[in-house]
């Protein structure tokens, strides 16, 4: 699907160009930080090559990788993590087809050239690839650059999933109407606010045609038979129109799930969430390394933190607060003060003037925040003590928001389970917008989180954090 006016394929061309001019300055970068600027320095071995060659060589190969991975694939474009796992499946093969190819022919490539360019490039390409998406956002936030999209299915799981994506606009889907059982009763009534009823199901692609949509999301198949999904299939080829079927569990995702084909039917396994073994034990190790890592670097500024604090208002350095752990158990949890030390004793004052969800407590001007309180929190530095109960264990780098013992209390045993992994300075509430969000859907983030969490998926939320703290989204 190439959206109304061809922008998907725009964006692919630009992609394409950008990414092989970002691999040529690499590549040029690389030559010159190992070589100086000597373009006939040649490679040590038998009848080798001129390193001029071999950085011309790695760069077109790179550049097709990109394309064989499909990393510009429009439907990955601006939402999830499979964008930057494609760039970098195909960086990691250009390194591993490059040392095979040094192997073979005894070409004693220099390690500092090919260190350079390869795994530097690959974060320069994910860089440059996140600064592309900030430009994606904003255009589908004008509404631009979205795909037309026909809902088909049962009202209400209809009704789910247009509210999913109407909340989530920078996945790129836009929806036009819906087409329900017995829609030609209710033809043009409101289903939910701007979208309406357009047809029944069995007008499906015959509406599809008619609105210009370039995908159809069946949204359920409880109100169709096999046959006619199969049958809406059909009457969709030859359309250009894109199928889209959505699976009846959701918020399941990741290494969780696969497929099996069994006599043409597409059956999905989903494994049970994972909560203990060897991928836990790494995670551990992760947390307590990175831990140290950010610990050492940032000892000095969080020095000066803690200073400015003390010197800006009477008080402690750092906070100390119960939160509610793993397996609900408390423990102490650390931040820089940002309020006054009398501020639990006015919340009592100012809990009619929550901005928050209901159950978290939240002020867009708290005036228990000192002024200095204000930048930390604007820039969630804060939080920066928290690593130390991350050494400690109490914390892991990612996870769900740390709950307060009164907010527990309030919870029901669907919220409970979000407690069965130890929460994180980080998570999926941080970088999907903090205290913006409301309850239910910081409730889903974190469950989400909980049973499909994954190292990879850690090293990505970690990436988008300093995203959002840069830009101080949803920072109160």
């Amino acid at each position: 699907m190439y959206g109304r006016g061809g922008w998907a394929r725009r964006i692919e061309r630009r992609l394409a160009w950008s990414d092989s001019f970002v691999i040529v300055v690499v590549m040029v970068g690389a030559h010159a930080a190992r070589f100086g600027w000597d373009p006939l320095a040649a490679v040590a071995g038998p009848s080798a090559t001129p390193y001029w060659q071999v950085s011309v060589s790695v760069a077109v190969l790179w550049a097709l990788q990109l394309g064989w991975a499909r990393s510009r694939e429009p439907r990955v474009l601006g939402h999830g993590p499979k964008e930057f796992q494609r760039v970098l499946i195909a960086s990691w093969r250009t390194f591993a087809i490059v040392a095979i190819v040094g192997f073979l022919t005894q070409w004693q490539i220099s390690r500092g050239y090919l260190l350079f360019a390869l795994p530097l490039g690959a974060v320069v390409l994910v860089v440059y690839r996140a600064a592309w998406r900030k430009l994606i956002h904003a255009q589908r936030d004008r509404g631009d650059l979205l795909a037309q999209v026909l809902v088909a299915g049962p009202a209400r799981t209809s009704e789910q999933m247009i509210r999913r994506l109407q909340r989530n606009r920078r996945a790129g889907y836009n929806v036009i109407g819906a087409c329900v059982p017995g829609g030609s009763r209710a033809r043009k009534t409101p289903l939910l606010e701007g979208v309406r009823v357009a047809g029944s199901l069995e007008d499906t692609a015959e509406v599809a045609m008619s609105l210009g949509a370039e995908y159809v999301l069946l949204s359920g198949s409880d109100a169709m038979s096999l046959r006619e999904a199969r049958q809406l299939g059909w009457e969709l080829e030859g359309t250009g129109i894109g199928l889209i079927v959505a699976p009846a569990l959701v918020d399941v995702a990741g290494p969780r799930v696969s497929m099996t084909p069994v006599e043409g039917l597409p059956l999905i396994h989903v494994e049970a969430p994972q909560f203990t073994g060897s991928q836990r034990v790494a995670k551990e190790i992760f947390d307590r390394a990175s831990a140290l890592a950010f610990l050492f670097v940032g000892g000095i500024p969080m020095l000066v933190i803690a200073a400015a604090i003390r010197l800006s208002s009477p008080g402690p350095a750092l906070f100390r607060q119960v939160r509610v752990g793993r397996d609900h158990q408390l423990f102490t949890m650390y931040k820089f003060r940002s309020m006054y030390v009398d501020a639990e004793e006015r919340l009592a004052l100012l809990a009619g003037q929550s901005d928050g969800n209901g159950v978290l407590f939240k002020m867009h001007d708290d005036p228990r925040v000192t002024r200095i309180g204000r930048v930390l929190r604007r820039f969630s530095l804060d939080e920066l003590p928290q690593l130390l109960n991350v050494l400690k264990g109490d914390m892991s780098m990612v996870g769900p928001r740390p709950p307060l013992p009164r907010e527990v209390e309030q919870w029901d045993e669907r919220v409970s389970r979000r407690q069965l992994v130890k929460p994180g300075v980080t998570g999926l509430w941080q970088v999907s917008g903090r205290s913006d969000l409301s309850w239910d859907e910081a409730v889903r983030l974190d469950l989400y989180y909980t049973e499909n969490w994954s190292l990879a998926s850690d090293a990505v939320i970690v990436l988008r954090t300093l995203g959002a703290i840069f830009f101080g989204r949803g920072a109160y």
